[in-house]
């Protein structure tokens, strides 16, 4: 499901303090397919990516802010007509890049609209809070079309 390698997203990078691209000490990415199950395919991919790396002691964390982006990008990102099957290829992916001390996690999609935080303040709703989830438990994050 996944592949190792250098694995670079220019817009990612970007987004991000200057670095170095050739400290880059692991990538790994993984294709989802169309479908809800897909957050579970990501949170194990994370989970066995994290643990090949040795940083698996952060799952818990990483695993949140995955799972609230790849449930963004299946709920808002697809077009309401996306077959929600394997039959077209995966529509999202997702990329976890490792700078020695820095961990990133991107989602990729066709969309074009920027990502809209929901209402943080109402905590009994039971949806709208993923991105200030993400935004609790990451250093930083971003969008990029």
């Amino acid at each position: 499901m996944g592949t190792n390698g250098s694995t670079m997203l220019e817009p990612l990078r970007q987004g991000l303090p200057p670095l170095d691209p050739a400290a880059v000490s692991s990538a790994a990415s993984c294709a989802l397919p169309a479908r809800y199950e897909a957050v579970r395919e990501a949170r194990q991919f994370t989970r066995r990516t994290l643990d090949q790396w040795d940083i698996g002691e952060r799952f818990d964390d990483v695993c949140l802010v995955v799972s609230e982006l790849v449930t963004n990008a299946l709920r808002h990102a697809l077009p309401s007509d996306t077959p929600r099957s394997d039959d077209q290829g995966p529509p999202v992916r997702l990329h976890l890049m490792r700078w020695t001390s820095r961990l990133v996690c991107a989602v990729r999609d066709p969309s074009h609209d920027s990502p809209v935080a929901g209402d943080s303040e109402d905590f009994s709703a039971e949806s709208g809070r993923g991105l200030f989830l993400v935004d609790s438990f990451a250093d930083s994050w971003g969008w990029h079309p």
